[in-house]
């Protein structure tokens, strides 16, 4: 249990480092206060750019990728643990903290690109089929929110889809601790979009345009 715990205060230390937030400031932009309000990749490329929103959705994709190698380097000689599911808590403390950050009195983004780095930390297996309707979503409907509710519904899927068939590499109770892992990280990336969700329901979300326009999220 306290590798567990260690494992999640790893990642929600490594998930206090808002990209966008921090990038904003560098260009004197406070993102909390300009089009939605989020500190994520969405709102931070529409109101600073492409090369803004690039760097912030790879930020926010490599701290997930650093907390877990912290994990692993920290716990593989461990023989008491199974050093992959320590991975998924590690991954998953990242989200909270990326969506909950201390330094901003728990009010920070929503976890999608960070999922995204759970994905390719630790089940990059996940990430054809959710990148792909991902982008497929973006370019059809150009709503980044529905596109990113589908991949968090598309990841939980996957998962329990891949456990079964054993291509997750755990298994046991350890596969258990993993779909509620997963099934936490898709309730909490829709819980993140409730906003957007009421907009799409009555046909007045803002739509995504590779164009850059200061707008709502």
């Amino acid at each position: 249990m306290l590798a567990r715990i260690i494992s999640i205060l790893v990642g929600y230390v490594c998930g206090n480092f808002l990209t966008g937030f921090f990038y904003g400031k560098s260009q004197h932009v406070d993102l909390r206060n300009v089009g939605s309000g989020n500190v994520g990749t969405t709102n931070t490329y529409r109101n600073l750019g492409p090369k803004a929103g690039i760097l912030t959705l790879l930020g926010d994709v490599f701290k997930v990728v650093l907390s877990v190698v912290i994990v692993w380097l920290f716990f593989r000689t461990n023989a008491d643990v199974d050093v992959k599911v320590l991975e998924y808590y590690a991954a998953f403390g990242t989200i909270l903290g990326h969506n909950f950050p201390i330094f901003m009195k728990f009010h920070g983004g929503k976890g999608i690109a960070c999922t995204g780095g759970l994905m390719v930390a630790v089940c990059p297996i996940c990430v054809p089929i959710c990148l792909t309707i991902f982008l497929g979503t973006v370019l059809i409907t150009k709503y980044v929110s529905l596109g990113s509710i589908l991949v968090c519904l598309s990841f939980f899927l996957q998962i329990l889809f891949y456990g079964q068939k054993g291509w997750l590499g755990v298994s046991g109770a350890v596969l258990t601790e993993v779909y509620v892992l997963a099934a936490l990280v898709m309730i909490l990336g829709i819980a993140r979009h409730h906003a957007n969700i009421g907009r799409l329901l009555h046909g007045t979300e803002n739509k995504f345009y590779f164009k850059p326009k200061k707008q709502e999220s």
